[in-house]
């Protein structure tokens, strides 16, 4: 398939770090906040075609290999979707492959995301003889009533089993929770947050709930907290999570010392990524251009494609004057933020192309340099949209 755009870059001289996605698209149940691409299981009778999506899966690291040939890959995470209704024979069959394929770093990162209403101990189990050696649960509150109005398959105390099973299996723990939910007080969004330090995994994430278009919360709006209450959940979660050793690294990611999540510490850093599976998309760099990818986006699509080799719906060349901002849209997410000479590094531009749009930035309060170290203040962390447009074209 023919690249869109013409436009190249002044040449990278070393690739970025490289990391692995693989998309497992099904779910038990949509959310009706969730604009990912998952599909519910009883669309297909309750039955998820498990084996077959393997074999497509595989097929499309096997002729996506060759764009990344040599390279090591740094993490791998499965994604979905819920990917733990797939069985640790379907996982280890795949990371399988991944090792034969390609050479995985002996301490990748390697994380499965979990919904505590799938799980199960022989399945986590399996997951780690697999060398799955890090687990992302999809907790999101431990109130039985707003995981309710979530749309959510498990209660308060699958969750809690959930992540007492993960503690015990598993070298890294994520909780993936929410604040800013259906008529949810400041009180109750705080308890969630205290709950969940003291169960004490290596790592948290805290998204604020937003409505995304085609998603039925959006067509169907709940009754949300304000944003002057939902500003001050924000305040006391962050505050509660720095007392007690969670170190606030990125926009909504928070984990004790050492423990940050090293696949999407790559994505922030704008370093490359091969997405296999539905929907999945990729970003790649070469010496003179950095390309994106994205894979046919429904499962039965993508499968009988990829079994032809043909798993990749569309690629395109990122435009020169787009990879600016681009950069920023991830670097700028990290508290700390990155170094200057990074931006070289890998987008094969120089800094001072954005030398306007930064010194706007600086003006107004948004963006710091410091040290050779740029990183947003934290005005610029509270208003990151409005610091990112800067640097639109």
């Amino acid at each position: 398939m023919p690249l869109a755009g013409e436009a190249t870059i002044s040449g990278l001289t070393n690739s970025p770090p490289l990391s692995l996605y693989i998309h497992i698209p099904w779910c038990v149940k949509k959310c009706p906040y969730c604009d990912f691409n998952s599909h519910e299981s009883r669309n297909h009778h309750g039955e998820i075609p498990e084996s077959a999506y393997v074999d497509a899966l595989i097929a499309d690291l096997e002729l996506a290999t060759p764009k990344v040939w040599g390279r090591k890959i740094k993490s791998v995470f499965f994604g979905g979707g819920t990917p733990s209704l797939f069985s640790a024979q379907s996982i280890d069959r795949i990371l399988s492959h991944v090792r034969m394929l390609t050479p995985l770093e002996f301490d990748a990162e390697i994380t499965l995301e979990a919904n505590p209403g799938t799980v199960d101990t022989a399945n986590f189990l399996g997951y780690m003889q697999a060398g799955v050696n890090r687990l992302s649960l999809g907790i999101q509150s431990f109130n039985n009533d707003y995981l309710k109005a979530l749309g959510r398959i498990h209660d308060s105390e699958q969750a809690f089993q959930a992540i007492t099973l993960a503690l015990n299996t598993f070298e890294q723990v994520n909780c993936d929770m929410m604040y800013g939910l259906p008529n949810q007080s400041l009180k109750d969004a705080v308890q969630d947050a205290q709950t969940a330090v003291l169960l004490n995994p290596a790592h948290l994430s805290f998204y604020h709930l937003t409505l995304e278009p085609n998603t039925p919360f959006y067509r169907t709006p709940p009754s949300l907290p304000d944003d002057d209450t939902s500003s001050d959940m924000q305040i006391e979660i962050e505050a509660l999570l720095a007392h007690h050793g969670y170190k606030h690294y990125e926009t909504s990611a928070f984990a004790k010392k050492g423990k940050q999540a090293k696949h999407n510490l790559n994505y922030w850093q704008f370093g490359d990524y091969l997405g296999i599976g539905a929907g999945a998309h990729s970003k790649l760099s070469y010496h003179d251009k950095i390309t994106r990818e994205v894979r046919h986006k429904h499962p039965k699509a993508y499968m009988e494609k990829a079994l032809q080799g043909n798993a990749m719906e569309r690629e395109w060349i990122i435009p020169k004057d787009e990879l600016g901002f681009e950069f920023m849209m991830n670097a700028l997410r990290l508290i700390d933020g990155v170094p200057l000479d990074l931006f070289q590094q890998r987008t094969g531009l120089n800094i001072h192309t954005l030398e306007s749009a930064i010194k706007k930035a600086q003006d107004k309060g948004l963006l710091v340099i410091k040290q050779g170290n740029m990183r947003p203040t934290p005005l610029g962390q509270r208003f990151l949209n409005e610091l990112l447009e800067l640097f639109l074209v």
